[in-house]
């Protein structure tokens, strides 16, 4: 799966999809959009509130609140995407989507307490999820997105 067909499956026919599998393809080339789009939207702001290019910089004015607010619901529209494909991904390796909450939870509590180190390894432990392969053949979420006639029944 490229980025454009990974991008297409995720805004397209799995906007909040999150039952099923998602290959490591998919979630990486989705998480790479994202970040693009997040960092070209940081950047746009920053152009138009001149503190990109200027020392000094010369405020918030209008337009760089309206482009804060477009920015700002336009990367609120690709979370939804962003966790439900991360669900898919954990479906992948075959565990359950509920663990995704740990990730955001448990480091922000952490943090309220006054250390980092558990939502540290929390986010270690996501991001080794999502590298590793998929589990072959079939699982409890469906069948291998990488090979789905795999699945299928010899003499159906």
């Amino acid at each position: 799966m490229g980025f454009k067909e990974a991008v297409r499956t995720c805004l397209r026919e799995k906007y909040v999809t999150f039952s099923g599998r998602a290959p490591r393809s998919e979630y990486w080339w989705f998480q790479l959009f994202y970040y693009l789009v997040l960092l070209g939207g940081i950047a746009l702001i920053m152009l138009a509130s001149g503190l990109l290019f200027s020392s000094q910089g010369s405020g918030f004015g209008g337009v760089t609140i309206i482009l804060f607010v477009i920015v700002g619901l336009v990367v609120l529209a690709l979370t939804l995407p962003s966790i439900s494909v991360m669900v898919r991904r954990f479906h992948d390796r075959n565990l359950s989507g509920w663990w995704v909450l740990a990730v955001f939870v448990v480091p922000g509590i952490f943090s309220v307490i006054g250390t980092e180190i558990p939502g540290l390894i929390i986010t270690v432990v996501s991001f080794v999820i999502t590298v590793l392969r998929g589990t072959d053949g079939p699982n409890k979420y469906g069948p291998d997105p990488l090979n789905p006639e795999s699945s299928a029944e010899v003499f159906a």
